[in-house]
Protein backbone atom coordinates (compact mmCIF):
# COMPACT_ATOMS: atom_id res chain seq x y z
CA UNK A 1 0.00 0.00 0.00
CA UNK A 2 1.40 3.36 -1.01
CA UNK A 3 -1.05 5.66 0.75
CA UNK A 4 -1.65 9.32 -0.04
CA UNK A 5 0.82 11.16 -2.22
CA UNK A 6 1.20 14.82 -2.93
CA UNK A 7 2.03 15.80 -6.46
CA UNK A 8 5.66 16.29 -5.36
CA UNK A 9 5.82 12.60 -4.32
CA UNK A 10 4.36 11.42 -7.62
CA UNK A 11 7.68 11.70 -9.46
CA UNK A 12 9.41 9.38 -7.00
CA UNK A 13 6.53 6.90 -7.08
CA UNK A 14 6.43 6.72 -10.88
CA UNK A 15 10.17 6.01 -10.99
CA UNK A 16 9.53 2.72 -9.16
CA UNK A 17 7.67 1.25 -12.16
CA UNK A 18 9.26 -0.64 -15.05
CA UNK A 19 8.83 1.07 -18.43
CA UNK A 20 7.22 0.86 -20.85
CA UNK A 21 4.11 0.28 -18.74
CA UNK A 22 0.51 0.14 -19.88
CA UNK A 23 -1.97 2.50 -18.27
CA UNK A 24 -3.98 -0.57 -17.17
CA UNK A 25 -0.91 -2.04 -15.44
CA UNK A 26 -0.12 1.30 -13.79
CA UNK A 27 -3.71 1.42 -12.54
CA UNK A 28 -3.26 -2.02 -10.93
CA UNK A 29 0.25 -1.38 -9.62
CA UNK A 30 -0.74 1.86 -7.91
CA UNK A 31 -4.32 0.97 -6.95
CA UNK A 32 -3.82 2.00 -3.32
CA UNK A 33 -2.35 5.41 -4.13
CA UNK A 34 -4.37 8.56 -3.48
CA UNK A 35 -3.29 11.91 -4.86
CA UNK A 36 -3.51 14.84 -2.47
CA UNK A 37 -4.87 18.03 -4.02
CA UNK A 38 -5.46 21.51 -2.67
CA UNK A 39 -9.18 20.71 -2.44
CA UNK A 40 -9.10 17.05 -1.35
CA UNK A 41 -7.83 13.69 -2.54
CA UNK A 42 -8.46 11.35 -5.45
CA UNK A 43 -7.35 7.79 -6.25
CA UNK A 44 -4.51 7.76 -8.77
CA UNK A 45 -6.59 5.17 -10.66
CA UNK A 46 -9.28 7.82 -11.23
CA UNK A 47 -6.72 10.16 -12.79
CA UNK A 48 -5.42 7.29 -14.94
CA UNK A 49 -8.98 6.57 -16.10
CA UNK A 50 -9.06 10.02 -17.75
CA UNK A 51 -5.90 9.38 -19.79
CA UNK A 52 -6.31 8.39 -23.42
CA UNK A 53 -2.78 6.97 -23.79
CA UNK A 54 -2.49 3.19 -23.77
CA UNK A 55 1.00 3.11 -22.28
CA UNK A 56 3.78 5.23 -20.85
CA UNK A 57 7.34 4.92 -22.13
CA UNK A 58 8.97 6.78 -19.23
CA UNK A 59 8.25 8.21 -15.78
CA UNK A 60 8.28 11.72 -17.30
CA UNK A 61 5.62 10.76 -19.84
CA UNK A 62 3.47 9.17 -17.12
CA UNK A 63 3.80 12.21 -14.87
CA UNK A 64 2.96 14.63 -17.67
CA UNK A 65 -0.14 12.66 -18.65
CA UNK A 66 -1.30 12.42 -15.03
CA UNK A 67 -0.74 16.14 -14.42
CA UNK A 68 -2.73 16.93 -17.55
CA UNK A 69 -5.64 14.86 -16.19
CA UNK A 70 -5.77 16.62 -12.81
CA UNK A 71 -8.81 18.88 -12.37
CA UNK A 72 -7.93 22.58 -12.39
CA UNK A 73 -9.15 22.98 -8.80
CA UNK A 74 -6.57 20.48 -7.55
CA UNK A 75 -3.47 21.96 -9.13
CA UNK A 76 -1.89 23.81 -6.19
CA UNK A 77 -0.41 22.06 -3.18
CA UNK A 78 -2.51 21.74 0.00
CA UNK A 79 -2.27 24.83 2.21
CA UNK A 80 -1.18 27.16 -0.58
CA UNK A 81 -3.11 30.31 -1.27
CA UNK A 82 -3.35 32.26 -4.46
CA UNK A 83 -2.15 35.40 -2.71
CA UNK A 84 -3.78 38.63 -1.83
CA UNK A 85 -5.36 41.15 -4.09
Amino acid sequence: MYGSRSQADLTELLETATYPISVATARQEFEDVRLVYADGTEPLAAALDRIEDERFDSPDEAQSSIYNSIPFEGVSEPGQSEGEG
